[in-house]
C-alpha cells in the first residue's frame, strides 16, 4: 500500500504558548517517518474543545490535503483542562473500541495509572482518529502497539476502500504482517538507519538494480505539504540595518524609541518666523549666523530647509514662493554672497508648514510586525532606520550549498573532465543557472563543484555542505541509473530519511526531499534536495520545490512561502499530460489582463525554455475521456518567477 499520510496535533496549553515544549508531537513525526509514512500536517492547539473539534473537522474534510490517519498527543487525562476526548468524541462516525483496548492495554502493562487515561478512536469521513496521552514515553508505546504486526496499515487499508489480502496472506504465511521490522541489540554504534531503506545497494552488481522505483509516486500537493511540515524556521539573529538586510524576516515587533520627528521641523523649503510677524521687510538668518536655542529677534526671519527644526521664539513658515528678495551681503569681491533682506508678502497662521513632534511617529507605535519581510524595494529598510534602529531582530537567512553529480559533466570555466568512457561530455548547466537564481534572491551560495558518479566523492562532498551550509542543492543522479548514488548515500551513508523520491509532475518526476541527522543543524538535522539532472527540470523543480523550503527555513510567513500565482489567458494552445506539467511561459500585463505565450518546445533538456520565462503555467491532469490540450484563448494558474512585462500595444 501507499505511504500514510498523517496529520498530528499537540493539544497542550504551555506548548501553545512555546512550541519548544512540545516533546511528543516532533516524536510522533519521527516515529512516522522511521516507519515510512509522511507527516503531512501538524499543529499545536490549547486545551481548548472547540479548537480541537474543529481542527479535525477540517483535517477530516479538506479534499485537497487529505489526511488517512490523524493522531492526537495530550489532554486525556483527568486534568481540569483535559478535554480532547469531548472535543473528537462527537465527531466519530464508526468508533473503534478495540484500538482503545488496544492502547489501555499496552499502557496498563507499563504502569497502573494508565487507567486514568481517557482514549478515544473511531473514523471521521474516510480519516482514522487515535488520541494518545501527552508524555513521550506513552507515545512511544502506544505506537509500538498500533503498529506492530501491520495493524495500522492493514487499518487503513480498509478505510481507504481495500480488502486487507496483503496483510491476511502475510499473516498466514508466518511473516506476521507488512512492513516487518526486526529490532536487534547490538551494543556496537553503527550510521543510524531511521526508517527502512528503499533505496538500492549500490555495493551490488549493476544487474541487481531496481527496474522499478521503490519510491511511492505522491501528488504535487502532498510534496509541498510535506516539505513546508518538515522544515522548521531558523533561529533569530541580531544584524545591523543595512540595505543587506533585504530578504529577511522579522524576528520581533519593532516600536518607536522615540518621536519622529523629535522636535517641531518644516515641511517646506521657507523662513521661520512668528505668526504674528505681519507682511513687511525682514532681516534674513541662518544657522551660522543665530542659534536656534535662541529666540529669533524682532524684525527676523530664518531661513530654514524641508525637514529642519525650528528657532526658539517661532510657531510658523512662510514658503519661498510667498517672499521677495530685496537684497543681498556682498563677499570679499564684492559679489552677492547670502540673503540680506527678504520682503515676507501674507501673515501665516500659527502651525503652518510645520511638523509637530511625534506627527509621523509616536514614541512606542508599533512601526514593523514579527514576520514582515524586509525587501529589496526599500520601505522596510527605510522605515527601521527612520525611526532610529541600528539594529533589528531577523531569522537567520540559510546559506545554502550546490553541486551537480555526473562524470559527463565539463565545467565552462574550469573544463577538466572526470573519468569517463572517452565520449566529449556535456558543459554543467545547472550550477551556474542555480546560483544565478539564488544569489539573484539575497542567498549566499557555497559552490561544491562537480561530484564525480562515486560513493566517496559523493559523501565528501555531503559532509562538506552539512558543514558549511543550511541547506543542500544537488542535481542528478536521482533516477533508475546504476550510477545514480544520491538516494543510497543518503540512506546507507548518512542514515538520513528520503521524504519523497518521486513526484507526480513534469518535468521533474524524480525529485528528492531528504533529511540528514547532524549536530550542526539547529534541529538536529538538515535538509536536502536532489533534482533532476535535465537543465529544465532542475530549474523548474527549484522554483516550485526549494524556493518554498528556503523561505519556511527563513522565518517567512506561511502564506508567502510559495511564489504567488495568477491568473492567465493563454495565447497558445498546450498540450496535457497524466502529470501536473509545469509549462514556461511569458506572462505580458495588458489592458486585457494577464496573458501568457509559451516559449516552445518543452523537452526537460531544453533550458532554453526558461530563457526569458517569467511563468509557469500549471496545466491539469488529463482526464480519461476528457480533452488533450487546453485550448488558445483557455484560462489558467501560472506561478509567477520574474518580473511582469508589459504588453507591447501594437501587437
Amino acid at each position: 500500500m501507499s505511504a500514510i499520510k498523517v496529520g498530528v496535533i499537540t493539544v497542550s496549553d504551555t506548548a501553545s504558548v512555546d512550541a519548544a515544549a512540545d516533546k511528543s508531537g516532533p516524536t510522533i513525526q519521527e516515529i512516522i517517518r522511521q516507519r515510512g509514512h509522511g507527516c503531512v500536517r501538524s499543529t499545536i492547539l490549547p486545551d481548548d474543545e472547540r479548537q480541537i473539534r474543529e481542527t479535525v473537522k477540517n483535517w477530516c474534510y479538506d479534499v485537497e490535503n487529505t489526511v488517512d490517519w490523524i493522531i492526537s498527543t495530550g489532554g486525556t487525562g483527568f486534568g481540569v483542562r483535559d478535554r480532547t476526548p469531548e472535543a473528537i468524541a462527537p465527531l466519530l462516525e464508526r468508533e473503534a473500541a478495540g484500538i482503545v483496548h488496544l492502547l489501555l492495554a499496552e499502557s496498563l502493562k507499563r504502569t497502573p495509572l494508565a487507567a486514568l487515561s481517557r482514549p478515544v478512536a473511531g473514523t471521521v469521513g474516510n480519516t482514522l482518529v487515535v488520541t494518545l496521552p501527552g508524555s513521550v514515553k506513552a507515545v512511544k508505546e502506544n505506537l509500538e502497539a498500533l503498529f506492530a504486526n501491520g495493524f495500522i496499515e492493514h487499518a487503513i487499508d480498509l478505510i481507504r476502500g481495500g480488502t486487507g489480502k496483503q496483510v491476511h496472506a502475510a499473516m498466514d504465511s508466518g511473516h506476521g504482517g507488512v512492513p516487518h521490522h526486526h529490532h536487534h541489540h547490538h551494543h556496537d554504534h553503527h550510521v543510524p538507519q531511521p526508517r527502512a531503506i528503499l533505496s538500492h545497494d549500490p555495493s551490488l552488481p549493476v544487474y541487481a538494480r531496481h527496474r522499478v522505483s521503490p519510491y511511492p509516486q505522491i501528488s504535487l500537493e502532498d510534496a509541498l505539504n510535506i516539505i513546508v511540515n518538515e522544515i522548521q524556521p531558523l533561529g533569530v539573529v541580531s544584524l545591523p540595518v543595512t540595505p543587506a538586510l533585504a530578504g529577511n524576516i522579522l524576528g520581533e515587533d519593532v516600536h518607536a524609541p522615540q518621536n519622529v520627528p523629535s522636535s517641531k521641523t518644516t515641511s517646506v523649503d521657507g523662513y521661520a518666523l512668528r505668526s504674528s510677524d505681519p507682511p513687511g521687510t525682514y532681516k534674513v538668518l541662518t544657522s551660522r549666523t543665530h542659534a536656534l536655542a535662541d529666540v529669533l529677534p524682532e524684525g527676523s526671519i530664518f531661513r530654514i530647509n524641508t525637514g529642519g527644526p525650528l528657532p526658539a521664539g517661532t510657531d510658523t513658515v512662510i514658503m519661498v514662493e510667498d517672499t521677495e528678495l530685496l537684497s543681498t551681503a556682498k563677499d570679499a569681491d564684492g559679489q552677492d554672497a547670502e540673503e540680506k533682506e527678504v520682503k515676507t508678502l501674507v501673515q501665516v497662521p500659527p502651525g503652518d508648514n510645520i511638523r509637530e513632534p511625534g506627527s509621523d511617529v509616536h514614541k512606542g507605535d508599533l512601526v514593523l510586525q514579527r514576520g514582515e519581510v524586509l525587501t529589496s524595494l526599500g520601505g522596510e529598510v527605510g522605515t527601521l532606520t527612520f525611526v532610529g534602529r541600528k539594529e533589528v531582530k531577523v531569522h537567520r537567512k540559510p546559506v545554502v550549498a550546490i553541486l551537480s553529480t555526473g562524470n559527463e559533466l565539463l565545467d565552462l570555466q574550469s573544463p577538466n573532465p572526470l573519468p569517463s568512457d572517452g565520449w566529449g561530455g556535456i558543459w554543467d548547466t545547472n550550477r551556474p543557472s542555480l546560483q544565478a537564481a539564488l544569489e539573484g534572491m539575497g542567498y549566499n551560495v557555497v559552490d561544491l563543484g562537480i561530484v564525480a558518479d562515486d560513493i566517496d566523492a559523493h559523501v565528501q562532498a555531503i559532509k562538506q555542505g552539512l558543514e558549511s551550509a543550511d541547506l543542500l542543492l544537488t542535481t542528478g543522479g536521482t533516477s533508475m541509473g546504476a550510477s545514480d548514488l544520491l538516494k543510497p548515500v543518503i540512506e546507507r551513508q548518512f542514515g538520513g530519511t528520503v521524504h519523497f523520491g518521486r513526484v507526480s509532475m513534469k518535468p521533474g518526476k524524480p525529485t528528492t526531499f531528504a533529511s540528514i541527522p547532524t549536530a550542526r543543524g539547529e534541529h538536529g538535522r538538515k535538509f536536502m534536495f536532489a533534482l533532476p539532472g535535465n537543465p529544465a527540470s532542475a530549474l523548474v523543480t527549484f522554483y516550485v520545490f526549494v524556493i518554498p523550503a528556503l523561505r519556511k527555513l527563513g522565518g517567512w510567513p506561511g502564506e508567502r512561502c510559495h511564489l504567488p500565482r495568477v491568473r492567465v489567458k493563454l495565447i497558445d494552445a498546450m498540450r496535457l499530460d497524466s502529470r501536473v506539467e509545469f509549462h514556461r511561459v511569458i506572462v505580458r500585463a495588458g489592458e486585457e489582463g494577464l496573458r501568457a505565450t509559451s516559449t516552445g518546445g518543452q523537452r526537460s533538456s531544453r533550458v532554453a525554455s526558461l530563457s526569458g520565462a517569467n511563468g509557469l503555467v500549471q496545466l491539469p491532469t488529463k482526464r480519461e475521456g476528457g480533452p488533450d490540450r487546453l485550448e488558445a484563448g483557455s484560462y489558467a494558474d501560472a506561478v509567477i518567477i520574474g518580473e511582469l512585462y508589459m504588453s507591447d500595444p501594437t501587437s
